[in-house]
């Protein structure tokens, strides 16, 4: 790998510092039925635009749980669909939403807790369809830790196979960029003590170890996507740029006519829809 990474070796570092004393382990509020499923859930969101089912993973156990949870809590009832974009995803889950003006901006509401992320990639990843957890950004959530309660649906495109060739190379560039923090925070305090000695050469010298370290492994077990991933983005679409990012944990079954009529709506400030779209209620069906 030709870039240098020592800037962001320290803002890696940086960054998990900093994020380390404010996760919140509130696992407990998401634990549910703990008997064993050899079926997957199902889910019955009834909209304001008509019903769309969900089927729930059961290999993201802490995410079927937690969803399972809030929806007999009674969680997702009257909430909009608060982010709206076309041709990339439908997301809700703000609790706030339920009693949003219609200026009000929206999109920072949960239960108060997150969920560890759970991938399991590449057997799901984010095809059209797809139901993931959103989540705050690296900076501040280098776990990727789930929100508590916000999902979205993926709708995404298709991509000819040209271009899902090219979006292929970036998304490899992203895997080794992952490596590379996972390996720096292996050096953390390492990292912090030269730092606070300005030590640039001793910074320096770990970077080139580093590196060198990343390409042996990535060389092992290079980036590629799978044989499905391409049939499905380039046939029904998603967005693969998304892959191992957020944790994916169920699929739509039924209702993709009344997703894609949520993602035409027409939205104004922060992709949020003129004209309110909401879940009415949400059931377990199974």
């Amino acid at each position: 790998m030709k870039k240098s990474y020592l800037i962001l070796l320290l803002v890696v570092v940086a960054a998990i510092s900093c994020s380390m004393t404010s996760q919140s382990e509130n696992e407990s509020q998401a634990k549910n039925d703990k008997k064993t499923m050899t079926e997957n859930t199902r889910v019955l969101l009834k909209t304001s635009l008509g019903d769309i089912t969900v089927e729930l993973y059961n290999e993201t156990p802490k995410h079927r749980d937690n969803f399972v949870k809030l929806v007999n809590e009674g969680y997702y009832d009257g909430v909009l669909f608060h982010r709206v974009i076309k041709d990339f995803m439908v997301q809700t889950g703000d609790g706030n939403s339920k009693t949003a003006t219609k200026t009000q901006m929206l999109g920072d509401g949960d239960p108060g807790y997150t969920i560890e992320a759970e991938f399991v990639y590449p057997k799901y990843f984010h095809k059209y369809g797809a139901l993931a957890a959103a989540r705050t950004g690296d900076q501040v959530n280098p776990e990727r830790r789930s929100s508590g309660s916000q999902f979205y649906i993926v709708t995404g495109k298709v991509y000819p196979a040209d271009q899902l060739a090219q979006m292929e190379l970036r998304m490899a560039d992203a895997r080794k960029q992952d490596m590379f923090n996972q390996l720096a925070m292996q050096h953390r305090d390492e990292i912090i003590r030269m730092q606070q000695a300005k030590d640039e050469a001793g910074l320096m010298k770990l970077q080139e170890q580093l590196v060198a370290q990343l390409e042996a492994e990535y060389a092992k077990a290079p980036f590629t996507l799978t044989p499905e991933q391409r049939e499905a983005y380039t046939t029904v679409g998603g967005t693969p740029h998304l892959d191992g990012q957020y944790t994916v944990f169920g699929q739509v079954t039924q209702g993709m006519d009344v997703v894609d009529k949520i993602q035409n709506v027409t939205t104004g400030a922060n992709d949020r829809p003129i004209d309110d779209v909401k879940i009415i209620s949400a059931k377990v069906i199974k």
